[in-house]
């Protein structure tokens, strides 16, 4: 009897507690064997058949409250592999740290590591078998990685979004990022932390790089492009229910990109509708398919973003009906790293770990990423002291696993044998030195400048940017060994001329000695034309952490000054005087506002921060290789103190009245601004080519339509040069009169055509109708009666022009 009472006891204790958690009562498996039926059948969630949501609803109940919060956690494989040093290949593990970490924090598990891909592989096997084949429920891991620009573990490095966003090109980027996921997933990653879908609008914090610019309809669409190239396929021998091989991470839901003094993690400031109307188009553009969303680290109208109700996206009771209705989001949602403990440093809105989780829980429905103390780790005590409601825990639970499901894991997660197969493929290759000819701006070219001629007797390179590969941020260590500078980019090109470079760095990026100067003008001075390489620059996310370094962008490297740093703009200033054709590149991961060269340097060419191939590709536009096609995606104000310079402001907020300062120092007096211009030194959509486009014969599909029709803009483009050229065909709206302050213009479709030399082509671009919708004084989209003007140009010129009605 005793022997018996020592059997059934503890299961009488279980079926108690699984009642006071909330899973059903009616158990159809056994609780010392949970992943079986008790009728011998397959459970629904091993079934490879099932739908997603079937077997969701068979799994969750087959769980206890500690596998539901350790499905909530992010884990590390460093727990059990140790990636210390990334030169080392020895291929052990941990078994206890293995058995703990899967015991506590084994939803997802972050491997962005540099370490030798082998050794890698063998770590994922490893944990991904532990899960599978030693846990009551067998349910595997999201793997996870940076993925900004390619994965963080010698993956290809691509531009940085900002530069990927300014080739306006989307089929180009989908493409791209379809060979992020080839890399990374047959290592075994299931989850990259990308897109950056925040608005490049406080240019003074640091990630502006990271964003697909200033304006929502491109990084929507740019977005788009990404999420959709990431995920579409499926895993090997997944199940047919699965839809996509990587899950992407929308990011940072929502405003992060504009934070007060452009400081990292500062407050936002802005009311419903500016969210609405600004910040969360990109994401509701881009996001609703995406298998994960991560959340900001600010406050948006004083509330964090962790635990604000109108940041949740899932179908649940407590979400604003809007957001039920119009967003429908189902998949995993995360923290960032650490924000949920910044509840409790930082916002000053708990005073406990508890609080920080339940805050973060009941209002997010969100995991909880690393980087912090853990506060997931209170709830299961929470839910039995009955401060926290199980049913909470479930909901994000289901979501982590319709994310699994959907990704086809519990079939197959494990890294792929033939994973070299996909890795730095000359097909990838191709691709990238694609993208980086299409990602380079032409901002200015007088008396046709460039470009240059390949006959000339000798170029000077010159400035701290020439030697060097300035990557964006969120790369691996030394990831620069990987790419091709400037200098070595000119002298591959020119390697079959009689051209000679004539190298001099002339200055430091961070230093203002100028004794570099002279040595630069001499190397001017005997040259044919001279290339002046200046800006910013970022470190991989080793150095950029590391105490004692310096740069001017990344990830909490927030400016004050916008210009350039040091001797840099002495250098192009004594160059200039030099007498010879100055050519400036600003390489850089945001606008640089140096008005005194867009005056005064005879042609000036921004790349932001580029991939593997940009030397390259930077020395084959400068010398008529290849005809420069990219266009700006953020505007350069001309100085910090004329920010922000968005081209989509709203009506009446950028009345001009300027003043300025002449080169000889006299004062000429305005009112906006009393010595300057709130205009941008560029704006938005602007980019030059060596061809002319002229165009023709702008039409509507309909010049009157309905509130609920969409419509489209058709043009005749012609290239009217002597070359092969592309333009990005871009069209504007301005909501003539409304029931609220609409902005003066707004880009609503754009297209990237390559029109031959003499040719035309005729392009239409489909709009549609939801761009022209305003967020209502009754706090819904209408797409209000009335004019609409419809442009063809760039922000700052009218090429063309329609009126649309809307009755």
């Amino acid at each position: 009897m005793a022997r018996i009472l020592l059997t059934v006891l503890p299961l009488l204790a279980a079926i108690s507690r699984a009642s006071e958690l909330g899973v059903r009562e009616d158990l159809h498996f056994p609780l010392h064997a949970r992943g079986t039926n008790k009728d011998g059948s397959v459970p629904v969630y091993k079934n490879p058949h099932a739908s997603i949501e079937d077997r969701v609803n068979d799994l969750l109940p087959r769980m206890t409250l500690e596998e539901k919060v350790a499905q909530l956690i992010q884990g590390d494989m460093n727990g059990w592999m140790d990636f210390d040093d990334p030169l080392d290949d020895t291929k052990t593990f941990n078994q206890t740290g293995l058995e703990e970490m899967m015991s506590q924090k084994s939803g997802s598990i972050w491997g962005g590591y540099l370490t030798p891909w082998d050794k890698f592989v063998f770590g994922v096997t490893v944990g991904q078998r532990y899960l599978m084949e030693n846990t009551t429920l067998g349910i595997p891991a999201l793997v996870q990685s940076e993925g900004l620009h390619g994965f963080t573990n010698n993956g290809t490095i691509w531009p940085s979004p900002i530069g990927l966003a300014a080739s306006f090109n989307t089929d180009l980027l989908k493409q791209a990022a379809a060979t992020i996921a080839d890399e990374a997933e047959g290592l075994g990653f299931s989850q990259l932390f990308a897109p950056v879908l925040d608005l490049s609008r406080e240019l003074r914090w640091g990630r502006v790089e990271e964003n697909f610019g200033e304006d929502p309809f491109l990084t929507g669409e740019m977005g788009l492009a990404y999420v959709s190239g990431l995920q579409s396929g499926r895993r090997r021998n997944a199940s047919s229910s699965a839809i996509a091989r990587m899950a992407s991470t929308c990011k940072h839901f929502a405003a992060f990109g504009s934070p007060q003094g452009g400081l990292n993690i500062a407050q936002v400031t802005g009311g419903e509708r500016e969210l609405r109307s600004a910040y969360l188009k990109p994401f509701n553009r881009a996001c609703v398919e995406s298998l994960a969303i991560m959340t900001a680290y600010s406050s948006y109208d004083g509330i964090p973003a962790i635990a604000n109700k109108l940041a949740v996206l899932f179908s649940f009771a407590h979400c604003l009906p809007q957001l039920r209705n119009e967003w429908g989001y189902q998949y995993w949602v995360t923290t960032d790293a650490g924000s949920v403990d910044l509840l409790i440093t930082t916002h000053g809105t708990c005073d406990t770990r508890e609080c920080a989780a339940k805050t973060a829980l009941e209002n997010g429905l969100s995991g909880e990423m690393g980087g912090g103390t853990y506060t997931y780790l209170t709830l299961p005590d929470q839910v039995k002291a009955g401060t926290v409601d199980v049913k909470y825990i479930d909901e994000t639970v289901k979501a982590m696993l319709r994310t699994k499901f959907a990704l086809g894991l519990f079939e197959n997660p494990y890294p792929y044998d033939d994973y070299l197969s996909t890795l730095r493929t000359p097909e990838t290759r191709e691709l990238l030195h694609t993208m980086e000819r299409e990602t380079i701006v032409l901002l200015e070219n007088k008396q046709n400048t460039l470009p240059l001629s390949k006959s000339i007797n000798s170029v000077a390179l010159i400035g701290p940017q020439v030697d060097r590969v300035s990557f964006g941020d969120y790369v691996f260590f030394n990831a620069s060994n990987n790419g091709i500078s400037p200098l070595a980019g000119f002298t591959q090109l020119l390697s079959n001329t009689s051209v000679k470079i004539n190298y001099a760095e002339g200055c430091k990026l961070w230093s203002d000695d100028p004794s570099g100067i002279p040595a630069a003008v001499a190397a001017a001075k005997d040259s044919d034309a001279a290339i002046v390489m200046v800006g910013t620059w970022s470190l991989d996310q080793t150095l950029l952490w590391t105490p004692g370094t310096n740069a001017t962008t990344g990830e909490h490297v927030d400016l004050s000054d916008l210009g350039l740093v040091g001797a840099q703009l002495q250098l192009v200033q004594a160059i200039k005087d030099a007498g010879k054709p100055t050519i400036v590149v600003l390489v850089s991961g945001k606008p640089v506002a140096e008005p005194w060269i867009q005056e005064h340097a005879d042609a000036v060419v921004q790349q932001f921060y580029p991939g593997e191939l940009g030397g390259l590709a930077l020395a084959e536009i400068i010398f008529g290789d290849v005809n420069p096609s990219g266009k700006l995606p953020v505007s350069f104000p001309r100085s910090v103190g004329t920010t922000p310079v968005f081209y989509n402001y709203l009506k009446g907020s950028r009345p001009i009245d300027p003043g300025q300062i002449l080169d000889d120092g006299t004062l000429v007096f305005g009112h906006q601004y009393v010595l300057d211009t709130p205009v941008p030194i560029w704006s938005f959509g602007h980019g030059l080519s060596y061809t002319t486009f002229n165009y023709t014969d702008l039409a509507l599909s309909k010049p009157t339509i309905g509130p609920n029709e969409d419509f489209s803009v058709s043009v005749t483009v012609h290239n009217t040069g002597d070359r092969d050229g592309k333009e990005v065909v871009q069209v504007y709206a301005t909501d003539v009169v409304s029931s609220v302050v609409t902005p003066n213009q707004q880009l609503v479709g754009f297209q990237k055509v390559d029109i031959p030399a003499g040719s035309s082509k005729r392009v239409t671009i489909p709009v549609t109708i939801t761009e022209l919708a305003v967020w209502t004084l009754d706090n819904k989209w209408v797409v209000e009666p009335g004019q609409f003007a419809i442009k063809v140009g760039t922000s700052d010129q009218t090429f063309l022009n329609t009126t649309l009605v809307v009755q």
